[in-house]
């Protein structure tokens, strides 16, 4: 239904159109399989962790909150398994920071010795900076069979991708929406509707990232576990402190300023406001 109300397309209502409407009506008038969690219930949070990704759940009174998964970055995949597990603790606490902080709830681990995480004297500086984050939490840690925590470990397992809808957004679109965490589903939602065949794809920024002489420096930056301001996401690209890294390309960087001028989502900025968009969301050298 969304393409008919695309500019210059004939209005048909097709029967692929009325399947879709029917869909949403019963979408919208049936229980939704996500609950909205009420203040003063007890939380739990299982979280787990395999060679290929991390893997979260949100939980309140048996009924899921919310879903939470991704990919091993590069680096992590040399991370031992007593990190891995942790990583997914803490990818869990920050990204549902909202729900749980000041709340008391109880995380459950398919890892015995995290229920100890607290007590261990010798931590790598990693785990100490990740403890450090714990302690700002209220929470009891339970031992949960990994045969049992079926849900955590099968997001844990996802293969994740990019949406191929998400491949055709704008750069500029592209790097909002994903680096935008401030942004309502309902914001969300009417941003991608918006959205407009670009000139440039991510793979495409990711293919001249690579053939960038810098690329092998930021690279190893990203692979390194102290190094903070570096990173390689699941689309392949190279970002600087959340910023997608602009590779030293006429065609990527003309696309950015295009879309950056003419796109609905920026409603014509002035100059400016403009060129704060662009440092919040892109880092290049000069």
């Amino acid at each position: 239904m969304t393409r008919l109300t695309k500019k210059d397309v004939p209005f048909e209502w097709s029967e692929e159109c009325e399947q879709a409407f029917l869909e949403l009506k019963k979408r919208l008038t049936t229980a939704p399989v996500l609950a909205l969690p009420e203040p003063g219930k007890e939380l739990t949070v299982y979280t787990d962790a395999s060679g290929t990704g991390l893997g979260c759940v949100l939980m309140q009174e048996g009924r899921p909150v919310a879903y939470l998964s991704r990919r091993l970055r590069p680096h992590e995949h040399n991370y031992p398994v007593h990190d891995l597990e942790l990583a997914a603790v803490v990818f869990a606490l920050k990204a549902w920071r909202h729900y749980l902080y000041g709340e008391k709830f109880v995380l459950y681990t398919d890892h015995q010795s995290l229920r100890y995480i607290f007590t261990q004297k010798d931590l790598n500086m990693r785990q100490r900076r990740w403890l450090e984050l714990l302690k700002d939490y209220d929470f009891t840690s339970e031992y949960h069979p990994g045969k049992a925590n079926v849900v955590a470990d099968a997001l844990s397992r996802c293969e994740v991708d990019i949406d191929p809808e998400t491949r055709h957004m704008g750069l500029l679109e592209m790097a909002s929406v994903m680096s935008m965490s401030d942004l309502s589903v309902m914001q969300d939602l009417q941003i991608c509707g918006q959205m407009r065949v670009p000139t440039v794809s991510l793979e495409r920024v990711s293919e001249c990232q690579r053939a960038d002489g810098l690329y092998g420096r930021f690279s190893g930056l990203a692979r390194d576990p102290e190094c903070t301001d570096w990173a390689e996401t699941s689309d392949g690209c190279l970002r600087h402190r959340g910023r997608l890294w602009v590779p030293a390309v006429s065609e990527i960087r003309d696309s950015i300023l295009e879309d950056a001028h003419r796109s609905r989502y920026t409603v014509h900025p002035g100059r400016t406001k403009m060129y704060h968009d662009l440092r919040r969301l892109f880092w290049w050298r000069g």
